[in-house]
């Protein structure tokens, strides 16, 4: 999957993840749904707990050999394009819009 659609994105099945997620689209809709019950009260640092919530879908693209990136052996990831990461991840939201 050199160029994902967005359905193909949200699709990924999910690493490990604080949100407790299957897929990256199961995680993005708890983002959403996270954002809708806290309002104007949303830790977007935090929104599951921790601070590394965008890690988690960025180690999920690597994992799934969308990103190119270093995975370590304790699951860390490092040396990865956060640009790419963003584009394949508004990609997917982009998709939720249209669905």
């Amino acid at each position: 999957m050199s160029d994902p659609t967005g359905a193909e994105i949200l699709a990924v099945p999910m690493q490990y993840n604080d949100a407790g997620a299957a897929t990256i689209g199961e995680y993005l809709a708890r983002l959403l749904r996270e954002v809708w019950l806290h309002g104007e009260g949303f830790d977007g640092k935090r929104p599951f707990g921790n601070s590394d919530w965008q890690a988690e879908l960025a180690l999920t693209l690597a994992a799934a050999g969308l990103v190119e990136g270093v995975i370590y052996a304790d699951g860390w990831l490092d040396q990865y394009d956060r640009f790419q990461v963003d584009d394949l991840i508004v990609r997917a939201i982009d998709t939720l819009a249209v669905s």
